[in-house]
Formats: C-alpha cells, sequence, structure tokens
C-alpha cells in the first residue's frame, strides 16, 4: 500500500520582527479538563457508576439518548460529580505564562470543553480572571467533541470565513463557511484532536502518562508537554510533525 507524507501545519513567527510566508494565526481554541487545569481522570469512573455504563460507552452521548423523562436525572447526577471534582482543580504548569504570552500578542482565544458551564466558569474565575475566552463553548453546545461543530462556532463567532464555490450553481457567487485553517486546538484527548482536524485547525496534545499513545496519532500535529512550551513555538513559528500516512 502506498504511503503518503504529509505536509506539516505552519503559522507565521507571532514575534512582530519575523517574517514568514506561512499563514497568520488567527486564534487558539482550548479544551478545559486536563489542558488549562491538571486532569481528574477519576471523574469519568465516577461518572459511568452513577450512570451504569461500561468504559465503552461515551458518557454524553448516553445521557442524550435516554428518555426524555430519565435525562434531567443523569445530567444532575454527573454535575454533582463535577461540582465536586471543581474545589480540586488546579491549573496547569505553564498556564499563566502563555496566557499572558497570548495577551502581549494580541492572540484570541476560546474554549470548547465537553464539561458543563459551571466547573468552566470556577475555573476561569479563580485561576484567569485576567483574560479573556471568547466564546466559550462547553456541553451545552450541540453536538460536543469529537465533532467539529464546536471548533467551527468559534471560527464563526470570530467572522473567520472561507469562500467556497457552490458546486450545483457554479456561476453563483461564492458563500461563505466558518473557516478553522488558522486556529490551533489545544487539548489532551482524542475528542480534542479529532475534532481539531475534523474542522480543519491544528492540533496541539498537552501529553501526560494517560494519553501518551495519542502523541504518534495521525490528528496530533505538535506535542508539548508544558504549556508554557508554546510560547516558544509561537513566538518562532508553528510547525506541525512531519509523517507518513497509508
Amino acid at each position: 500500500m502506498a504511503t503518503t507524507t504529509k505536509v506539516p501545519r505552519r503559522f507565521a513567527p507571532l514575534n512582530p520582527g519575523s517574517s514568514s510566508d506561512a499563514p497568520k494565526l488567527q486564534g487558539i481554541v482550548f479544551d478545559m479538563d486536563g489542558t488549562l487545569c491538571e486532569p481528574q481522570n477519576y471523574m469519568f469512573g465516577e461518572m459511568r457508576a452513577a450512570l451504569g455504563i461500561t468504559k465503552a460507552i461515551d458518557i454524553i452521548d448516553h445521557m442524550n439518548s435516554l428518555p426524555v423523562e430519565e435525562q434531567a436525572a443523569a445530567h444532575a447526577a454527573v454535575q454533582q460529580i463535577e461540582r465536586a471534582a471543581m474545589a480540586k482543580q488546579a491549573p496547569q504548569p505553564g498556564l499563566d505564562a502563555l496566557m499572558r504570552y497570548l495577551d502581549a500578542r494580541a492572540v484570541p482565544k476560546a474554549i470548547c470543553t465537553r464539561n458543563f458551564d459551571v466547573p468552566v466558569d470556577h475555573l476561569l474565575t479563580k485561576f484567569l480572571a485576567y483574560t479573556t475566552f471568547a466564546p466559550v463553548v462547553t456541553r451545552e453546545f450541540d453536538p460536543p467533541k469529537p465533532s467539529p461543530a464546536g471548533i467551527l462556532h468559534i471560527a464563526k463567532q470570530w467572522e473567520l470565513q472561507r469562500q467556497k464555490q457552490d458546486d450545483v450553481e457554479a456561476a453563483a457567487a461564492a458563500t461563505a463557511s466558518a473557516d478553522a485553517t488558522g486556529l490551533i486546538m489545544v487539548g489532551d484527548s482524542i475528542d480534542d484532536m479529532t475534532a481539531g482536524r475534523a474542522a480543519g485547525a491544528a492540533t496541539v496534545l498537552l501529553v501526560n502518562e494517560a494519553n501518551k499513545e495519542l502523541a504518534e496519532h495521525a490528528h496530533t500535529d505538535l506535542v508539548i508537554s508544558r504549556l508554557d512550551e508554546l510560547v516558544d513555538i509561537l513566538e518562532n513559528g508553528f510547525q506541525g510533525r512531519t509523517f507518513e500516512t497509508s
């Protein structure tokens, strides 16, 4: 079977004294749990126990598939686990340095998470009150990651659009659609990498012991072990890894 070398994703350096023919970075989308704050993976086992499901079943998909009269109780049970974990939130190493750098370089920031809004608001208020993320896409947005819809919604809110020729009426004017190709999705899960790739964004994996197998995944463009590693990467020009696909 023939192999194809994937062209690495690139963005121009944010250093204002640099010149580059690479595309300009338009913004960064962050996951929350395991990305902006340290992982709280124990929650997922507690959630599945509360819902009576196995690891093979997606928690959000399961809750949304329940009869309407059962959904509220299921969501409340999961939210209670998240509220309890919220008190133990700890910022990721390098969080403050990266956020202050992005603000200094005027890089737009957004959040796309499968958490509900209360833990997100808690994190932002406690650790990131000095900066702004907008929009913030939480579990209430449907469909959630790994769908690219949340990231494309962010691109639309930032008025990032591409012009696409209508296939049916070739002579008609081009129609605008959300364009996430100028964005980076930073996360720690396969849902983050898949959503970012499907949206057209570059992807950055914040690697840890639980997700290290994703470092070589086809949907992962770059791997970091601390958030502040992105400072030098962005300052000098983002370049994703080169790898071959079958």
